[in-house]
Order: structure tokens, then sequence, then C-alpha cells
């Protein structure tokens, strides 16, 4: 599916959200859901740090938030706008809830390259995703420099961390 300009307004509520989690001492990823009929369901923000959880990446953040307190239904055909491409971690965890689609701001490589730290897990969300069944389509980079932006701010603030994502 082309990004098209609807998919705006949910990537920038990302771009806040991983924002959020920056200035809350998190690493700065956020995550948005919308439904199959284009509603704002949800807002998750990366938690990893506060919480002390190693699996706290604002997608799975958001998939544990939303099951909780939406029902997993609401998971199932929707789209998830990530700050950040999720990484393979994420990837399965959207498949599993039934996410269709993931359009991601910062690629693999931007994360690399902003927040570096010995850490990382190259692959990409669409190699991960690829011949899934159902298959979960993969869109990005859009609104990259807004998101690089804060990356750029978190790499400044974990340098040499080890929870590059």
């Amino acid at each position: 599916m082309p990004i098209t300009l609807a998919d705006e307004a949910p990537m920038r509520r990302a771009i806040e959200a991983s924002r959020a989690a920056l200035a809350a001492g998190n690493m700065p990823f956020g995550a948005t859901l919308v439904s199959p009929a284009g509603e704002l369901l949800w807002t998750a923000q990366n938690d990893q740090v506060t919480r002390g959880d190693c699996t706290g990446h604002a997608e799975t953040v958001l998939v544990r938030e939303v099951a909780a307190a939406l029902g997993t239904d609401a998971l199932r055909g929707a789209t998830v706008y990530a700050s950040g491409e999720p990484c393979a971690m994420c990837a399965g965890a959207m498949f599993w809830a039934g996410i269709g689609r993931v359009v991601y701001a910062a690629s693999t490589a931007d994360i690399a390259q902003h927040l570096g730290g010995p850490s990382t897990l190259p692959i990409r969300c669409a190699q991960v995703l690829a011949g899934a069944t159902p298959p979960v389509a993969v869109d990005g980079p859009l609104l990259r420099d807004d998101a690089i932006a804060v990356l750029a701010a978190g790499g400044a603030k974990f340098s040499g961390g080890a929870a590059a994502r």
C-alpha cells in the first residue's frame, strides 16, 4: 500500500511519543495504532529503561496496552506507525497480534547510525515479515528527517549505550 497524506498525522503522533519517551529517560521511540477504518486508537512509547524491561520497545508496549485496554480484536488488520523501523522482536509481536500494515519513519540503518551501541540486530522489518501468512505490509520511510532529529538527541543522551533499540 503506498504512503499517502493520511499517513502523516499518525506518524507525527508516533514521533511526538518518541520525544516523550526520551524526555522520560527511555530510548527515543514511539508508535501509534490506527484502525482499518482510519481511527487513531492508541499511542505508546518505549519504556524499557524506566520499567527495566528490555522488551519495552514502543511497538510491543503498544500491542500489550491495546490488548489489555481495547481487546485483541482492535489490533487485527490495524496499522502501526513507528518512529523507528521495528526490530525483529517487534515485527514478530505485531504479526502475532494480527497487525496488517507497518509504517516506519527512520530506518534500521538510521537507528544504528544515530544511536549506535554495541548491540545491533540489523535485519529489516520487511525481511522478518516476508512471506508471512497473512501478509503484513511494510512501508517507509515517512517523515524520516523528523524522526532522525529525535534519534540524534537520543544518541547524545545514550551514546555508547547497550540499549540501541
